[in-house]
């Protein structure tokens, strides 16, 4: 019998960092290793690590830790974004990882691996890729998809250019590179062919989508986003266009009138908003206001009030003060947005913050998040209510284990992994990462009671 060589991946972060693993998976896949479907059976354990905050970066070293100590003898190769952004650091102080590779390039992981199996413990963090194409923007329309089935997310962008005062995005990932409109087009066709029928659009912001290739003009913010949407929505087929990640000063009106003309350009938007202190958000190197912010809820639910927002809030950044956060309050309650995630500040090196002065203590930030977190609950609930007694198209994602005629799906509403969900209640067998159609008769919690109504 051949002896091929396995390996696992242990995959951490955000749904881009869960392309680049898709990726990596397909690069190792194409020069003959095998996935193994258990760690057991793999001789390299890959970690595809996340070092965006504070809390993500020790999941990810955590997870090394417990591998090698679960796995003596098998061989661990921490990728992605903590060991881009540490990597050196780490080859020294992280002797549990048999070698360290960055994202820059992800067709160098061939390399990687052999380092990890020869036990190197070196970093390989490669500069950008030169050349004609898009730097750094590793695409296989084959990859392997490890999203529920009949959902995939497609990365339009690497990097970012927001130069938000916070963040280590433009450290780990560098610059804003978008990828040209027909390549995008191009998978998204590829996918569909696969039985995809929901393409969740991501990238640090969408709004900023082709603003390095794309034509400018003098003094405005130029996006290639409504262009690529239009080209998208060509395409033939029952399927979804999920929008995820749109940074509000750069949302593209435009998109409005496509989601009235396309019900398949789903009217979901990720907006992170982060705060509603123009002070604050001076000082995080954003634009907004109250006002503005509003006027963009507004304009959006007056085009289409089926829409659902979701945010996120950023808590406890230096300076701010309680006004401050009583401004971000009273923005909540005006906003009523759909679904909010909410974070407190992490301190990262290297980013402008990291120098401000008028750190919150960590127990206030944590006591502001949890009090925005509690008066989130009944503004998602009650907006959450007007879907009851309504007939959704549905996706489904999973059978409930033991359970033959339930299953868990989720509607336009609902963004994969980070929102609600229905349940769904068949009078037949129903396949899974296809569309059916689903009377909600409750709500419970976040998540929706429905009852499949096709062909019952």
């Amino acid at each position: 019998m051949t002896n091929h060589r396995s390996f696992y991946l242990d995959p951490h972060g955000c749904a881009k960092n869960q392309v680049d693993g898709e990726v990596l998976m397909a690069y190792l896949l194409s020069a003959g290793w095998q996935a193994a479907g258990t760690p057991e059976e793999a001789d390299l354990i890959v970690v595809n690590s996340c070092g965006f905050i504070q809390s993500a970066k020790e999941e990810s070293i955590e997870a090394v830790l417990e591998w090698k100590k679960a796995f003596p003898a098998k061989k661990v190769l921490l990728a992605g974004c903590l060991a881009q952004r540490y990597g050196e650091a780490l080859a020294r102080e992280l002797p549990e990882a048999d070698a360290l590779f960055g994202n820059m390039d992800l067709s160098l992981v061939l390399q990687a691996a052999e380092a990890a199996l020869a036990s190197t413990h070196q970093s390989l963090l490669p500069p950008l890729p030169s050349g004609s194409e898009k730097e750094g923007l590793s695409c296989f329309t084959h990859r392997p998809l490890t999203s529920f089935p009949g959902s995939a997310y497609v990365k339009l962008t690497e990097g970012c250019d927001n130069r938000c005062s916070y963040c280590a995005i433009p450290l780990i990932r560098g610059p804003l590179r978008s990828r040209p409109v027909e390549s995008i087009v191009e998978e998204c066709q590829a996918l569909l062919q696969r039985g995809v029928r929901e393409l969740c659009l991501v990238g640090q912001d969408l709004g900023s989508y082709g603003k390095d290739i794309g034509p400018s003009r003098e003094g405005e913010f130029s996006t290639l986003l409504p262009e690529l949407v239009r080209r998208l929505s060509q395409l033939s087929g029952d399927f979804w266009i999920r929008l995820l990640y749109i940074h509000p000063d750069h949302f593209p009106g435009e998109l409005l009138e496509l989601c009235e003309k396309d019900p398949r350009i789903l009217p979901y938007f990720d907006l992170p908003f982060q705060h509603a202190s123009p002070r604050i958000l001076r000082l995080m190197n954003r634009k907004g206001n109250p006002e503005t912010y509003l006027d963009l809820i507004k304009r959006i639910r007056d085009a289409l009030p089926h829409a659902t927002i979701r945010s996120t809030f950023l808590v406890g950044f230096p300076g701010e003060t309680e006004e401050d956060f009583q401004t971000l309050r009273q923005f909540q309650e005006a906003a009523q947005l759909d679904w909010l995630g909410v974070f407190a500040y992490s301190r990262e090196e290297d980013t402008p913050a990291y120098h401000f002065k008028g750190r919150v203590p960590q127990k206030i930030a944590l006591h502001r998040k949890k009090e925005i977190e509690t008066a989130q609950i009944p503004i998602t609930e009650n907006r959450l209510e007007r879907l009851v007694g309504q007939e959704l198209q549905i996706i489904v994602e999973e059978q409930i284990e033991n359970e033959e005629n339930l299953y868990i799906g989720r509607g336009i509403y609902h963004a994969p992994e980070v929102d609600g969900a229905v349940v769904l209640t068949a009078s037949q067998p129903l396949q899974v990462g296809t569309f059916t159609r689903a009377r909600i008769v409750a709500r419970c919690g976040f998540d929706l009671d429905g009852v499949n109504s096709d062909g019952s």
